[in-house]
Formats: structure tokens, sequence, C-alpha cells
């Protein structure tokens, strides 16, 4: 630590630290465009010049370190005046329309400008034009706006690691642009429109929407993948305007993926279910709530009556939130019948009985960065959680990564070994790993909890990658084992997670995987599974997977925020389970929903930015939010809809008042968590036998949500061409601290 002064206040600092970080520590404003703490400083846009006693001429305080004992003057005449002529050299050419601006009343040129800028130009020349480009469906260029402090091009080389932004040209002829007229198509693409300090990018499909003055702000969470993204919803008039990321250095630091960003449009712009449905002589006719309701209510009594409690099922998505999930479960198992599921793309169900409490990563999010090593089992982290893929990416700038994947995978970051084999060798691959960590002594102990491996692996040959792989491991201090989504698809997914267990084991690792939707861990959690109740209570026998339901058919079926052909991995198979049903009734926000194919009542719920709830993301962070909007026409949140149905049902205990109170109970049945259900080790019977794993969903069609932003799907990754281009990786690996 040094001690500084600055503005009179003396203070400690770390050794190295630069002035501007130092100085908002302590809330010492230093105007700036360039700088931005998740990047590296380029030091290009001059407007954070600040007096330090001893030097002859101003100091960017961006790229100047701290040293024991210097006086910086941030206020200064010295200061200011610099500041003042930097200001005067950027409004140049910047034009001065800020009335019609998108960004006006956000602007930090604007605001910059009030303190440092004059009434009056002394430049009469004429100011020079940039044509606009159009790189694409989601970002809107003005860029004669641009003042070139580079943040977009330095974000895609150095965090999103795809090259996608750069500058052309030199002098007053340097231009922002894509590469050769392309689009920006990298899933993390809208993180420049708020890295752009002025009008240059901004959100296309939120153009001219509305005025920053005129909004109001709540906070809420992403309901895409498990990674429990913070988000700011921008709304006006009860309308969802633009959603923004909210800072949590424990999920998504400041950025926010494509998906989670401009799937609001989907309740914005689709084609929204407004009244109950009801089917009468093959034809759809609208209903009130009291009569779609006790319809519903008393089906499913008489078939209950009828075929037996367990011919009924229900079906959550893990898009759904506890509260939803909860009452779901307790409405089916209050009818008799254990038979209620959300892993509607998980297809091997065999070790169920030996998974955790809920799907665990292992490891902190914030953590992942640290890695010295890590392998991954079947994941595309950049196409199933693109904000983890950022932080696996700050990792390799000190680790390694391998990978065991089905074809080879364009990440946007490095891999240090990487084993491309079809997914029934994944297996025998972990086996190899497994088998040469078995051969290290030291590992005698672990192998005797390990009950049945080494004869299990004993005829196993390794290979060459497997050894390196397993060395990485052995070699390095934090390392992990994550199986990503392709191997929570797989055929065989109880075998593979036992030997990504024994591997992590043998090797000092952590072990978990990434799973689907946002919820998955809050449906573990709230009993939407059929062998365990809330908190993992016993439930007596087991009732039946969503597999299992599709085998064997039901004759009811609640369905909840799901539709089954385009959410699972059964399609056909699921379709025809609920056309061969005697009632089915949906749950969903959509006039457009494919329910209307085979559904006999469709119920019009609220939409994830309509309603109260919570998501519990990978690492167990419960997370709440309220509601930022109301659902328009009749439509109601799905946890009132559950609510209602249960009383007329004459189930027990459901009297609640709000969201709160579901969670509240929720909550209270979790006791002693951590210790009810562990991760066991059970031994697979073989290595051999045929499997597989299903076609990964695309990025941008993996929810109801997202299937009907149109932004979105106007994009390359949703209409499969952006798969076809590598990503322009940055060769300045080491320099940068980027692929």
């Amino acid at each position: 630590m040094v001690t500084i002064e600055i503005n009179g206040q003396e203070i400690e600092a770390e050794q190295g630290a630069m002035i501007i970080e130092v100085a908002d520590s302590i809330g010492v404003e230093i105007p700036r465009f360039c700088y931005h703490k998740k990047l590296s400083v380029a030091a290009n846009c001059r407007m954070c010049l600040v007096e330090v006693e001893g030097q002859r001429k101003p100091l960017p305080a961006c790229a100047t370190p701290v040293a024991d004992g210097m006086i910086i003057k941030t206020e200064s005449d010295c200061a200011k005046d610099a500041q003042k002529s930097v200001m005067e050299f950027l409004l140049i050419n910047h034009p001065l329309d800020c009335p019609i601006c998108d960004q006006g009343g956000e602007c930090e040129l604007q605001d910059v400008a009030l303190e440092c800028g004059k009434d009056v130009s002394r430049f009469t020349e004429g100011k020079r034009v940039v044509e606009d480009k159009n790189i694409g469906p989601l970002i809107e260029t003005e860029m004669t706006r641009c003042i070139h402090c580079t943040r977009c091009v330095r974000f895609g080389r150095e965090v999103a690691g795809i090259r996608e932004m750069g500058a052309v040209g030199r002098g007053e002829h340097t231009e922002i642009s894509t590469y050769i007229e392309k689009s920006v198509d990298s899933e993390v693409s809208g993180n420049i429109i708020d890295l752009c300090p002025v009008g240059a990018l901004t959100a296309k499909p939120s153009r001219y929407q509305a005025r920053a003055w005129e909004m109001i702000q709540y906070d809420s969470i992403a309901p895409h993948d498990c990674i429990g993204t913070n988000l700011h919803v921008h709304t006006r008039r009860n309308e969802v305007i633009r959603l923004a990321p909210k800072d949590n250095e424990a999920t998504n630091e400041v950025w926010l993926s494509d998906r989670d960003r401009y799937s609001y449009e989907a309740l914005t712009k689709g084609d929204r279910l407004l009244a109950p449905m009801i089917k009468q002589n093959d034809e759809w006719v609208e209903a009130d709530w009291e009569t779609a309701l006790e319809r519903t209510a008393s089906k499913l009594n008489l078939l209950k009556e009828a075929q037996g409690p367990e011919q009924i099922g229900g079906v959550g998505s893990p898009v759904a939130t506890t509260e939803e999930l909860y009452l779901l479960q307790k409405i089916i198992r209050g009818l008799g019948s254990n038979n209620v599921d959300h892993r509607l793309r998980v297809t091997d169900f065999s070790g169920q009985e030996h998974e955790s409490l809920y799907p665990q990563l292992g490891v902190e999010l914030s953590e992942l960065e640290e890695l010295d090593a890590c392998l991954l089992v079947g994941a595309n982290l950049r196409k199933d959680q693109p904000l983890a893929a950022l932080r696996v990416r700050k990792a390799t700038r000190h680790g390694q990564m391998a990978s065991v994947s089905a074809r080879k995978i364009y990440n946007n970051f490095k891999l240090k070994h990487q084993i491309v084999v079809e997914p029934n060798e994944w297996i025998k691959e972990l086996a190899g790993i497994a088998k040469h960590l078995t051969n290290k002594t030291g590992n005698e102990e672990k192998l005797a909890k390990l009950d049945g491996l080494k004869e299990l692996i004993a005829s196993v040959e390794v290979s060459a990658k497997q050894t390196k792989i397993a060395e990485m491991l052995l070699n390095s201090k934090n390392t992990s084992v994550i199986l990503g989504l392709a191997a929570v698809e797989f055929s065989r997914a109880g075998h593979l997670r036992q030997l990504a267990k024994a591997v992590a084991i043998l090797s000092n690792s952590t072990y978990g995987f990434l799973s689907h939707g946002a919820n998955s861990a809050g449906a573990y959690l709230a009993g939407a599974i059929p062998h365990r109740g809330p908190a993992g209570a016993d439930v007596g026998p087991d009732g039946e997977s969503f597999e299992q339901m599709v085998s064997a058919g039901k004759k009811a079926l609640i369905l909840l925020k799901t539709e089954l052909s385009k959410d699972s991995v059964l399609s056909k198979q699921a379709v025809k389970m609920a056309q061969d049903a005697e009632f089915v009734v949906s749950l969903s926000s959509f006039a457009d929903d494919e329910a209307f194919e085979y559904a006999d009542v469709i119920l019009p719920i609220a939409g994830y930015l309509e309603s109260a709830g919570s998501y519990i993301n990978v690492n167990g962070l419960w997370q709440d939010f309220s509601a930022s909007v109301t659902a328009p026409g009749q439509a109601k949140p799905a946890w009132k809809v559950l609510r209602v149905l249960g009383n007329l049902l004459n189930l027990k205990n459901f009297d609640y008042v709000s969201a709160q109170d579901v969670m509240q109970e929720v909550k209270g049945r979790m006791g002693a968590v951590g210790d009810k259900v562990k991760s066991k080790w059970n031994c697979p019977e073989s290595l051999n036998g045929e499997a597989n794993s299903p076609e990964p969903a695309n990025i941008y069609q993996s929810d109801c949500y997202v299937r009907r932003s149109n932004a979105l799907q106007q994009t390359a990754m949703a209409q499969g061409e952006e798969d076809l281009k590598r990503p322009q990786l940055s060769p300045f690996h080491n320099i940068m601290g980027g692929v």
C-alpha cells in the first residue's frame, strides 16, 4: 500500500492501482469516455486528465499508476482547463442533435459537456459525416456520433472473444466499423450498446420508443439459463421498452446475453392470449375464468375417480418460477399422483436417486474465471450459457481448458486439449482419463471409496490425449469437471455423470453440471420431479418421469409454460401423448401456442416480467423479483391460477395471498438442505452400449419467450447461418488478456 493525496484528502491505495480507480473508490468523480472497469486501458479519449504535482503537464488518470507521496488534483484550474480543451476537440465533429438522439437524457457526453463544454463553438468548418452501417437486427448505428472511445472494439476483443468491431482509416478519417460490412453476430453483442458513451450504438427494437426520463426502472431476473442474470426493466405506461444489465458480480457481472436482452419482445409484440379458451365441438371459444377453472377442476376429479390418480400428470418448464412449479407439484400430489416433471430434454433417469439435491455447478460462477484447469464434457458454453463462457474465457488467461464433445466447437476461448468423438464414445473417453488417474500414487484411499471403478476400467486403453487431460487436472491447483447440456441430455447420462464424478474425485477437482432454463434448481427444490418432494422429501413410490409419461400415456395432463414439440426431445411422442389424453389443460401466455392443437382448456397467464416469483441458479442462489408491468387482457399470474385451481379441487392449504406467501412456504420446507441429499457414487454397470445425444436446441429456440422475439429470430444465429462461420479470435491472448 502507498499513501497519496487526492484533492487534499490523504488516503492509502494499493500500489500499481490507477488514479481513476482510487478516485472512484472514494467517490471523487473524474470524467471519462474510453475507460471502463471491465476493459483494458486505452487512454485514447484523454477526458480524464488530472494534475499531478511535479509533472509538467496533466496526466490521464486511467493510465497513471499511483505512487507513494503522489499529490493529485482533479478540480484545479490546470485539470479543468485540460478537460475543457479535450471536450472542445471531441465536439468538433460530434453532431449537436441531442433532441433527436435516442441516447438523449442518458448520454455520458451530454453529462460531461454540461460541466466541461462551452456555450459557443470556435469550430466553423463543416463537420464530417460517417455513413451508417447495417450491422444486424439488434443494434442501430449512428456512426457520425462516434467519438472513437473504442469500448466496443475492446469488448469484442477482450471480453466476448470475437473480433467483430474495429477501427479503419487514420486520423480524422478513422471510423469504427465491422469487417467487410459483416453483421455483428456474437451472442453477447448487445453489450456494446451499454458500453457506448454516446448515441452511436443503440438498441434497434427500442429505438425512438421512449425518452430516458419517461421510463420507470424495475429489477428482475432473466429466465433463459442457469446463471441467474440480473436485469433492469425499463417501462413506460405499463409497457416494457427495453432491458439492461444490473450489476451483480456473483452472476452476470455487468453483462447481458442477447437472449436475455431482447426476449421481452415476446411479451410486447407477441400474439398474446387475452382470455381463457375452451374447446367445444372441436371449436375454440372464449370463456370466463370461473367457467374455465370449474371445467378444469371437474374434469380432473372425474378422471381421478374413473381412471385413478396415476393417470394424471403434470409437466412444467424450467423457465417457470419456483412458486409456480411448487404449486403445480402440490396439485398433482394433492390428487394422489407423483407424476410431475420438468426435465423435458432429459432421456436417462437411471441415476436420479444418486443425484445431488438440485443441479449444482460445484464451483461459484464468479470463481470460474479463477480455474487453473477445467474439463468440459458435452458443453457448448458459448451457445448454452454465454455469460458462463465469458467467465471461462477469463480463466484461459492463466489456466487451461479441455473438452470432450461430439463435434468441433468454435468457442470464444482456447482449448488446450480437445477430444471430438461420437457421443457413444464419451463414456470410454472419461474412463480412459479415470484409468490414468487410478495409476497415480496417493489415490488408493479415494479408489476405496469408488467401489467397483478399478474393475470396470481394467481393460481400458489410455490414449495420449486422455493422459494429457488427466495430467492437466493433476498438475493444476484449482480444477473442475463440468458437464454441459449435451451431457445432461445424453442417453446414458447416469453412467457419464458417475465417471465424470470419479475423474473429479481422483484429480481433486470440483464436479458439477449446467442445467436447462433459469430454474432447474428451483424445480428440484420445489419438488417438480417424480422421485422427490419439496426440499428432497421422500414421496413414497416414485412417480413417472416425463419420458415414462410419454411412453405409457396419461389420461389427464396439466402443462405449465411448455410446448411439447418444441421444448421436449421426445417431441413427436409427447404430442401424441397429449392428443391421446382425455383432458389437457395448458397454462400459456400466447395465442399461437401449439397447445391449441391438442388441449381442451387453455388458461392465459402472465409472462416473466408480469408476475412476481423467484429463480434459483446453479449455485443455489435464490433471487426473487416483482412484476414490472401488468399482464394484458384477462391474463393472470400462473401462481394465482394454480392457487384457485387447488381450491376448486378441494385441496388443503391453498390459501395464499401473494407469491411471497408461496415462497415462504417453500423456504420453510428447506430446513438443513445441504445435508438432506448428496451426490453419491454408483458404479456404472458397463462401459459398452449404444448411446447418443440429441441435436442441441438452437440458442434462440430454447424456450417460449426467445422463440417469439422478432429481433432474435432475424439474427444469423437463429437461422443457423452463424454456425457456419468461425469466430475471428484475437491473437493478443497473452498481451490483452483475451484469446
